[in-house]
């Protein structure tokens, strides 16, 4: 402010909560999405990074999302690169000791080539144990809230790659999972390898881009657990609406 002095902001008061589909976790109707903390969005100062979340958390903010990939998917476009996992380093770093307030969200699914040069896909059942078990050391943790399988391989079968997930519930490593920019085929699908986990803590959750799927949705009924559409409001701070989408 032109004064000097910060503005005061208040805490989220009152018990709203949002169930996220039949599993045993609710968030705030709000959460804080850490990507451009990592890439896209210029410079970031790690430090003033960490102190962002923990003033979210402090203000009643309780859903962090992130993913492996945040600081290295740019790697094509940018030259400031932060690094595969970095996102998720920082986000461990923020929540050290405050991890009981933190219902955590993180991704797997696009990684880094062989030679570091650009970012390919893989779905594999091997990889899907591999990448959990490395996004729980950076992040600190010993179980990810929910476990998104980021951006679909089409050369793995989505029932295997699920199949590998659940494994992961079953481990007690992961609480719920989810799919993200997929449509409704590949979620009824996907629900098959789900059945025998626990049913609430396993979730089908559609992430759909800018509307992308949304008027197909409501067609997959109890298949669909929970919807957290992405990029609901644009980064300059509007809302999106009707003339900001596109037929695809």
């Amino acid at each position: 402010m032109a004064n000097g002095h910060k503005a005061a902001v208040a805490p989220v008061t009152g018990a709203a909560r949002v169930r996220l589909g039949h599993s045993e976790l609710s968030v705030r109707p709000i959460g804080l999405g850490c990507m451009g903390m990592s890439q896209f969005y210029g410079s970031a100062d790690d430090q003033e990074s960490i102190e962002t979340i923990r003033s979210a958390l402090d203000l009643g903010v309780n859903f962090l999302d992130t993913s492996d990939i945040y600081g290295a998917a740019d790697i094509g476009l940018a030259t400031n690169i932060r690094g595969f996992g970095h996102n998720e380093q920082l986000i461990g770093s923020a929540i050290k000791g405050r991890r009981e307030e933190v219902v955590l969200a993180t991704k797997f699914g696009a990684k880094l080539n062989d030679d570091h040069t650009g970012v390919v896909l893989d779905g594999c059942p091997e990889y899907v144990t591999a990448a959990g078990e490395a996004s729980l050391r950076r992040l600190g943790t010993d179980v990810i809230d929910v476990y998104y399988y980021h951006r679909l391989d089409r050369n793995v079968p989505i029932e295997d790659t699920v199949g590998a997930m659940a494994a992961l519930v079953s481990a007690g490593k992961v609480r719920a999972i989810g799919l993200s920019e997929v449509g409704p085929d590949l979620i009824r699908r996907a629900h098959g390898p789900c059945d025998h986990c626990a049913a609430e803590r396993v979730l089908a959750v559609g992430a759909a881009r800018r509307g992308r799927h949304h008027r197909r949705l409501p067609g997959i009924g109890h298949h669909l657990g929970a919807l957290q559409p992405v990029g609901p409001i644009r980064a300059d701070g509007g809302a999106e609406t009707g003339r900001h989408f596109r037929r695809e």
